[in-house]
């Protein structure tokens, strides 16, 4: 479903992608994990469409995300990070914008709305305006608008960072079942616990470079996805010379 090869990606002597390279099977729940920094933002960006690699190519379903990005789109649904929404919009409206910017009929966006309000827990608040949602709302529907057109692979930066518990494990379920149904999703996150239980196979990125992949068995060995994922990015730091934290102020 996703193939990249050899991207990278420089913002002058700072290398953010260096060389990264992964595959991506149909059907796959993949997780892309690294510490703040480590270029899965970026990455994500690249494979997206949303932002230029230096080098490397990116191929969905067959289709090359740069060189053909039109027809590449059409089978991506993207959570970006950092989300900037049309906010005096309702979640109804923005859902139809979503929509119809896809060329689904009226009729077709408002049967999927209701499903994904339904879904997401939403409707009650379909009709207010996306600037009045709370954090976690404001990803949900974020999330719906980029499931409405059934595209075949979803990209989610962080999708549950603000989500709340309840939510995140309908978010899981939902996303399950449309892997189980052939769908591919590739997210980042820093939960991994959540990670090593909801996805097949991960990846591990480091200072823009990719120091693990494969299954979740494969890449955590004996050890668990945490252990493994603080071993590669450079073990824990000893908190010495700060012994005045543990001389209270009052």
């Amino acid at each position: 479903m996703l193939a990249v090869h050899g991207l990278s990606k420089h913002y002058g002597q700072i290398v953010a992608v260096d060389d990264v390279s992964l595959d991506v099977r149909e059907g796959s729940f993949y997780g892309i994990v690294g510490p703040n920094g480590a270029g899965k933002t970026t990455t994500l960006s690249m494979i997206t469409g949303l932002l230029r690699p230096d080098e490397g190519r990116i191929v969905v379903h067959g289709v090359d995300v740069w060189t053909e990005p039109v027809r590449a789109k059409h089978v991506i649904g993207v959570l970006p990070d950092k989300l900037r929404l049309f906010d005096r919009l309702t979640g109804a409206q923005f859902l139809h914008y979503a929509g119809t910017l896809r060329g689904l009929s009226a009729k077709t966006v408002r049967a999927r709305t209701s499903d994904l309000a339904v879904a997401f827990g939403i409707e009650d608040a379909l009709d207010r305006l996306v600037a009045d949602y709370s954090a976690g709302m404001t990803k949900k529907i974020a999330l719906a608008a980029a499931m409405i057109h059934s595209p075949r692979l979803l990209v989610l930066d962080e999708p549950f960072e603000s989500v709340d518990p309840v939510s995140a494990a309908n978010v899981i379920d939902i996303l399950q079942r449309y892997t189980a149904a052939g769908g591919t999703v590739v997210l980042s996150s820093h939960g991994m616990d959540m990670i090593q239980r909801v996805c097949d196979s991960v990846a591990i990125i480091v200072r823009g470079k990719v120091l693990a992949a494969g299954t979740i068995d494969e890449v955590r060995g004996e050890q668990t996805l945490e252990e493994r994922f603080v071993e590669l990015a450079g073990g824990r730091k000893a908190a010495e010379g700060m012994e005045w934290l543990h001389s209270f102020s009052d």
